[in-house]
């Protein structure tokens, strides 16, 4: 239980790995200025860090071997600033100094290596003690105001009472996986406060397609395909990589990093539509030529042995099957109304989505706080003196592969490093 009107110099508020980070840089900037500093890291959890520890299947993606603003949404001018403020090369060297040693996989994601994120997770709280900084979970904040009085600062209402901060550093998450924590309250005090919070919506999130396919029968297949987004009729998104269908539709890393596209386009109203190439570089009339070449070189194979040179066998037998063509028809003896309908689904196939899964099952949430009402030099409020806001509640999203984590560790260093006065 916490002491009523307990006074602090700083008070983080939600301790995800931003809030772990900024925690630990600003009572090592304390400590390099030879000042004595209370810092106090609150949680509305009773038990900290469930998101870091479900992240990257219980393994923790902790950042990508080369990390750049192109690979996020959001304003890439001031994203740019932030990540150049703390690299992957500095992230990677904090964590050894934490005792946290990465190894690099063939994808240049950077894991910890014991392929255990609970390694990360305690690495930051048994620093942030080491520090003297005060870890308190179970204490959810409901109310930020800012004190007027000759002391200045924050009263900070929480479920256990109330305290003082000088200065308050916002960690708390976006809506994404909501039982760890991050449930969106966080926007709710950012707007008390005089912020403005753009449409949230899910990112890196599976997709649920109508039942009127075969996604289920291919539950667990993997493979590579070209996936397009197209809003409104407009090309806004193009990019390749390993699909996985599930017993609810599709997920995988293509999937995860397009489904923002669709998220987005389907909040506005829009209509959006998302395509796959599964013959990947090949249009529908290469696709043709090369079928064409396999019937009079193979006229008696079957179509679906035709097509397994080129896709798993499962997937081209469900696929022949949908678009009514009989796989084991002879390549030669396929009739051109079939042919090019086939063709058609390999090369341009349309996704029906009917939905995407949700807040728990979404890694990262799209929208949030707008960068330009921070400064991206010490991420302080522009609207409130003494605010900082870190990490995931700003309208900054990553793709897949650990870069979402990255903006937590530089939102977090630069908060950090700001919000002590003796930073030098």
């Amino acid at each position: 239980m916490s002491i009523q009107n307990d006074r602090y110099d700083i008070a983080v508020i939600g301790a995800g790995a931003a809030g772990l980070a900024a925690s630990i840089f600003s009572a090592e900037a304390a400590t390099k200025g030879d000042r004595s500093q209370r810092i106090v890291l609150l949680d509305g959890a009773k038990t900290i860090g469930a998101k870091i520890l479900v992240s990257g299947g219980g393994r923790c993606n902790v950042t990508h071997e080369v990390v750049t603003s192109t690979d996020f949404f959001g304003n890439r001018h001031i994203i740019k600033n932030v990540l150049a403020a703390f690299s992957v090369e500095q992230a990677v060297k904090w964590f050894a100094s934490l005792g946290v040693e990465l190894k690099r996989e063939e994808t240049g994601k950077l894991f910890p290596v014991t392929d255990k994120a609970r390694t990360v997770l305690l690495a930051l709280i048994e620093r942030c003690r080491e520090l003297g900084v005060e870890i308190q979970p179970n204490h959810r904040v409901d109310k930020i105001e800012p004190v007027t009085d000759h002391n200045h600062g924050f009263s900070i209402h929480h479920s256990q009472g109330v305290l003082q901060a000088r200065k308050v550093i916002l960690a708390t998450g976006g809506r994404s996986i909501p039982k760890s924590g991050s449930d969106g309250f966080g926007y709710s005090l950012a707007r008390r406060l005089g912020h403005h919070v753009t449409a949230t919506v899910p990112a890196l999130v599976p997709l649920i397609l109508e039942d009127t396919i075969f996604h289920k029968q291919l539950s667990g297949l993997s493979h590579e395909v070209e996936m397009t987004t197209m809003v409104k009729g407009r090309k806004v998104d193009c990019r390749t990589g390993s699909l996985l269908w599930t017993h609810f539709g599709i997920s995988g890393p293509v999937v995860m990093d397009a489904s923002r596209f669709w998220t987005v386009g389907h909040e506005q109203g829009e209509t959006v539509e998302v395509y796959g190439n599964f013959l990947i570089g090949q249009t529908q009339e290469q696709a043709k030529s090369w079928l064409m070449v396999q019937a009079m070189d193979n006229p008696r194979r079957s179509l679906l042995k035709t097509w397994a040179q080129q896709i798993p066998e499962r997937f081209a037998e469900a696929l022949c099957s949908h678009v009514e063509c009989d796989p084991k028809t002879a390549v030669a003896q396929l009739p051109r109304k079939n042919r090019d309908r086939l063709l058609a689904a390999l090369t341009k196939f349309p996704f029906p989505i009917d939905q995407d899964r949700g807040w728990n099952y979404a890694e990262v949430t799209a929208g949030g706080v707008p960068l330009e009402e921070i400064d991206f030099r010490t991420m302080e409020s522009k609207l409130v003196p003494g605010l900082y806001l870190v990490g995931e509640i700003l309208d900054c999203d990553g793709r897949i592969g650990g870069f979402n984590f990255q903006w937590a560790w530089s939102t977090g260093f630069l908060a950090g490093r700001a919000v002590t006065p003796c930073n030098q």
